[in-house]
């Protein structure tokens, strides 16, 4: 897909399970902390990252297969950021009235 051709083309084939997994890693997180709505305990949180840790290693084996992983959890980390902005907005609509 277009983030493996990218990725290839830029920096060739050495590191690219190491770039997709830390691009994985990172819009994964962003995803669970803009998709998830309590705060969780210290451990529990630790918990969740390690576990998306290990979940990250299997998407990252999709996008190596040129499925479109990445640029799946790009669109999701978009539409949550948009969704949590419009979100903000609306509260502060609220309070102000």
């Amino acid at each position: 897909m277009f983030i493996f051709d990218l990725i290839v083309d830029n920096y060739g084939t050495d590191h690219v399970f190491l770039i997709f997994y830390v691009l994985n890693l990172i819009f994964g997180a962003i995803a669970f902390k803009l998709g998830f709505a309590r705060q969780l305990p210290l451990l529990k949180s630790l918990f969740v990252y390690i576990m998306l840790a290990i979940g990250t290693f299997i998407i990252t084996i999709f996008s190596i297969f040129k499925m479109p992983m990445t640029e799946s959890l790009i669109i999701i980390c978009i539409v949550l950021g948009i969704y949590r902005f419009r979100l903000h907005r609306q509260r502060k609509e609220q309070n102000n009235e």
